[in-house]
Parts: C-alpha cells; structure tokens; sequence
C-alpha cells in the first residue's frame, strides 16, 4: 500500500486488496499476537547481553570480542578468527535451515525498529512501508562489498607468493572491544536515524529492507531453507496475517499462491500463526522458496519505473555524500541516511506533481494547494536534503585532500631529519602538498563538525610546506580532540617538529605523553633522548636511548647516537655500539643521509660524516646535497 493511501477502502478495493489490509488490527477484530511478547523478551534479553558484554569488559579490561557481525571483514581480510565471524557463520548456518529467526528474534536493530513502531503506534502513527523495487537490491550491494570485496581486494593486490586465504590467527579475545565501533557521539544519532525516522517514513522493518547488509546474506539464505510459514487447508483468505506483519509480507497471497511465505523478508517472527483464527497457518520443513514455480504475487510499489530510477541516483548519491563524511558517519548508518533521503526526495517530488497527497492521514496538498501539514513537510524535506548536499561538499573536499595526501612520496624519517623538509620533496610531492592544503581548507571551512583525522594530515601538509609553527599548533588541536593510536601520534610528530624548531622542553612534554600511551614506539624514544642531549641532560638522554634499545637492540639510530655520546667517555663501548648500528642499518641511501641529518643535528659530526658518505656511495646523485 502506498504511503498517504492508508484508510481509503475505495482505493483498497480497485487494487483487490483485502478490506482487513486497509485498517489497523485492532480496528479490524484481529487478535493479538501471542508470540509477541515472547519475541520482545527475546529481544530485550539480547540488549541485556549485550549491555553486560560491555560492562564486563569495563570491569576486567579483557572480553570476548564483539559478536557483530561486521567483525567478519577483519577474518576475511587479515585471518582474524573473532566471535563475530563464529556468531554470523552459525547465523547463515541457522538461516539456510529454518529460514530468517536470528534476525527477528536475535537482532538489536530489530528490537530498535519494532520499539520505534510500538511507540509511533501508541501516539496514533502506524508507520506503513515503502515498497522500492530497485532499493531492495541494496542490502546485497551492501553485503558484497562488506564480506566479498576484501576478498577480491587481497586477490588484486597480495605479492604472487602469498595465499589468497590468510593465515588464521585467534582473536577470541580482546582488550580493545570499542576500537572497530563508532563513538557514543556518533551511536546516539545512529540508533534515532536507523531507529525512529527510518521507522517513520519507511516502515517497521525499513532499515533491514534497505539498508542492512546482514539481511542481503541472510535473505539468499533463506530461499534455500526448508524452514517456513506453510498453510493448511482451513485458510480462508481473511487477511489478519498480513495485517500484523511488521515485515511488509503478503502472508495471505504467498500461502495462496505457494502454500508457504516465500518472501525472504519474513523474519519468522510468527505472529501471522498466533492470529490466525483458523490456526491455518504453521512453521514446518518442506521444500524451499526456491524451488517454487508459478506467477509471482502482484505487489503494489510506492514508485513508477522512472521514480524508482531516480531513488536509485537519489540514494547512492546520498551514501557517497554521508558516508565517513568527518569520519564520523559509518556504513551502517549511511546507509539508513541514504534510504531516508532517497524517500524525502521522491515524496517531495511527487507532492509538486500530485493534485492531492497524503501523509499518516494529514493532507499535504488538496485540490492542488500546499497545506500548512505539506509547508512543514518540505521544510523538513529541504533541512534533510541540504545537510546531505552540504554533507557532500565536505566529503568531495576531504576525499580529494585524502587523495593528494595518500601521493606524497617524501618518507616522515626524512623529512622530519631538518627542519627545513622543502628540499626533499619533489614536484609532484610540492603540487600534493598545495592541493591537500587547498582541499582540506575548503572543507574546514563550511565543516559542522571537526574531522579528528584530517587535522593531523593537515598539520603534516603545512610542515612539508614549510610552516612549522602552523604544523605545531594544528597537531596541538589535534591531540586535544583524537583518542587513541591518533592521538599517541599526534603527540609523537608535534614532540619531533617541536625538536627541529629548537622547543625541547615542550618536545620532552609531548613525547613523554607518547610514551606513556604507547611504551613500545621506538622514534619517540630516540627523539626524547635527542630532545634532552639538546637541553645539555646528557645522562637522562642517554638513558633514553638505553632504554629504547632494551626494547629493541637494533634501532640503527639509537646506537648510532649512543655511540656518539660514549665517544669521549668509553671508547670501546662507542665502538661496538656504532659496529652494531652498521649491521643494523640498510644499505638505502635515504636511510643512510637521514642518520646523517639526525647525527648532524647533536653535533655528532665524525659519525654523521660516515653516514654521509655511505650513503653517496650507494647513490653518487646525494654528492649534490653536500
């Protein structure tokens, strides 16, 4: 039935529709189901364990790792064996049997949505659904480039002496159970878009039909299950099983039709069979849906061939515009974005067209004016829409500085071995570095939000190009708004920029910090140690130095140093440590001029000579740099 249609029985009656479908359940005498509460306590107990999950970790530091679905790509891509892979390879295993019950009786999002309708409907709204026959490919699409993609990824790209299958490594537990989830900033909008206004304008189940791609695996996999909704003969047709299905099925024409629901969108929930006054109806093993012959049944769509072609541009340029737009919006809830944009323009297009249009019941056009319910409508259309145009400006900006970032060929060692990094870029280094800057400027102009990410690239451009104290006071930003591994490095390149500029004490500050997150980063350690040699604490700097080669003995650069700083004081000891640096340097003649340059930099001019010519000797072209 199409959205603004609902209560017209005339309308009903010219699509042959049955007089049940056109009104609600309880208005048409159809019982209340009795699994439902038994559905909603299996539900609600899903979110206790997973709130318990959480907690559980917050106590002890270590858990299970998340048993999400999504924690799959990490098995295809790098062998990560989690409980995710485990939790959705028995899921299609369970599917392929008995049809579609982990995602009505075992999935948060669902108990999202049906809690988003259960209350829509008690205010007086019955979300009706929107039925696209193009946008329902998109959990596939969705589903493909999730768990297929890395697959095909690694096959393109792997050196030719590496399996296709990586090895499998135990990932069962976790310390880092949050690290692949977005934040609670980001999961609050997340759960209200993909929760109540996906529910609103699209259906109850409207994310799971056009935007999850767990269902585009799971809906295969129930065409091939034995598992399904079968009738008897004592059906008569009344409709009621239709009229509480919450998963836009057409129970009554399937079973007609197929003797079973065949529409792998049912979810099994199994209130068709507990209101079913004729007990007609009953789970049971048989043949699947796949193997049935016969006209399908005739289905009413919201949208013409020429409107559906529209959604479809209308969606999948939204999901480009939204999708990690700050990094910030993930896949999952772009997608749901997507779908509700893709509805908010096609509805606002066809308001314009249509002499009359309406909505839940309000007339938003009538006898070809706009009413007040139609302005506030296209109000919401257009704030809607322009947030994902807007949203799209920025992430065409940010995508493009990504880009020219991702060029750059100047290694950070070397570049970070002076403080002057200009003469190692090349030109098409100068025109990256010009066109990231250009872009990323662009975008934080108009942004809403701060891409966390973006500040640090950012910062790293305008050191290349010669602006250190912009670098310093961005990476600043940027350790004040990043947690985690960003941050750590953040904090890391603002110490070793605040090094070449002569700012030891705060590079020490920085750098300790960088440590202290992260002890086993190695060129912190050493910058550290040249930060204080600077500021004349010899014995602390070389303690630095110690310590990071107790951590690793063969840093070329640590014992180059100490062997520089013992030259004086213990000979022999200065010797074995610049014998063991030879060994552990490679024989690149960037590598090799960079230890120079840092050598250089404390005065260590005897040993940064030897790197010097060495690395001459490997490429006689750096002659021109003396």
């Amino acid at each position: 039935m199409k959205p603004g249609c609902e209560g017209r029985p005339e309308q009903a009656k010219r699509r042959g529709e049955l007089p049940v479908l056109a009104t609600s359940a309880a208005a048409s005498g159809v019982r209340h189901s009795r699994n439902a509460r038994w559905r909603a306590a299996a539900l609600i107990g899903i979110n206790l364990l997973i709130v318990a999950h959480v907690i559980q970790w917050k106590l002890t530091g270590s858990t299970i790792s998340p048993v999400e679905p999504s924690e799959s790509m990490f098995t295809l891509r790098s062998g990560a064996v989690n409980a995710g892979f485990i939790f959705f390879s028995v899921a299609i295993l369970a599917t392929l049997i008995f049809g579609r019950f982990v995602c009505g009786w075992g999935c948060h999002v669902v108990a999202l949505q049906d809690l988003c309708g259960w209350i829509l409907k008690k205010v007086g709204l019955t979300p009706r659904p929107f039925r696209s026959r193009l946008l329902i490919f998109v959990p596939l699409m969705a589903a493909l480039y999730m768990f297929v993609w890395p697959t095909i990824g690694r096959y393109l790209t792997k050196p030719k002496n590496e399996p296709l299958i990586p090895e499998f490594t135990n990932h069962l537990v976790t310390t880092e159970f949050w690290a692949t989830f977005p934040s609670v900033a980001v999961a609050i909008p997340f759960l209200f878009i993909c929760g109540f206004v996906v529910v609103y304008f699209l259906g109850q189940k409207g994310f799971c039909t056009y935007a999850c791609p767990y269902g585009g695996f799971f809906g295969i996999a129930d065409k091939l299950a034995p598992g399904k909704i079968r009738v008897n003969d004592a059906c008569n047709q009344c409709g009621h099983c239709t009229a509480v299905c919450t998963s836009n099925v057409l129970v009554h024409a399937e079973v007609k039709q197929f003797g079973m629901v065949v529409d792998p969108g049912c979810m099994k929930c199994l209130d068709c069979i507990s209101v079913c006054p004729n007990d007609a109806l009953y789970f049971g093993l048989g043949k699947p849906s796949i193997a049935t012959r016969g006209v399908s049944v005739t289905r009413s769509y919201s949208l013409t061939w020429p409107e559906e072609l529209l959604a479809g541009a209308v969606f999948l340029a939204s999901l480009l515009a939204v999708w990690e737009v700050y990094q910030l919006v993930p896949m999952l809830m772009a997608l749901g974005i997507a779908a509700v944009s893709t509805f908010l323009a096609v509805r606002t297009i066809k308001l314009f067209r249509s002499g009359d249009s309406a909505f839940y019941g309000r007339s938003l056009r009538s006898a070809g004016r706009i009413t007040a319910a139609g302005w506030a409508f296209l109000a919401f259309a257009v704030i809607w829409l322009g947030l994902n145009a807007h949203s799209g400006y920025v992430r065409y900006y940010e995508r493009k500085a990504k880009l020219a970032f991702e060029k750059l060929t100047v290694p950070d060692e070397l570049a970070l071995a002076q403080a002057n990094a200009a003469e190692w870029l090349s030109p098409s280094d100068k025109q990256a570095v010009e066109s990231g800057k250009d872009a990323f400027y662009n975008a934080r102009r108009v942004s809403l939000f701060t891409n966390r990410e973006a500040i640090s690239k950012l910062a790293w451009l305008e050191y290349l190009s010669g602006n250190s104290p912009r670098a310093v006071d961005l990476l600043r930003t940027a350790t004040e708004k990043q947690t985690g591994e960003q941050r750590t490095l953040s904090l890391y390149y603002r110490g070793a920029i605040l090094n070449r500029t002569g700012q030891y004490r705060e590079a020490v500050t920085n750098l300790d910090m960088a440590i202290t997150e992260r002890p086993d980063l190695m060129p912190a350690r050493e910058e550290r140690g040249e930060a204080l040699w600077q500021m004349g604490a010899r014995e602390q700097a070389i303690q630095a130095w110690t310590d990071a080669l107790k951590l690793n003995a063969n840093m070329p650069l640590a014992n180059y140093v100490l062997a520089g700083a013992m030259a004086q004081s213990n000979a022999e000891a200065a010797l074995q440590y610049e014998q063991k640096a030879d060994r552990a340097a490679p024989e690149n003649a960037y590598f090799q001029w960079m230890l120079g340059l840092r050598l250089q930099n404390l005065r260590f001019n005897e040993l940064a000579e030897k790197r010097f010519t060495r690395a001459i000797e490997l490429d006689p072209s750096f002659a021109s740099r003396r």
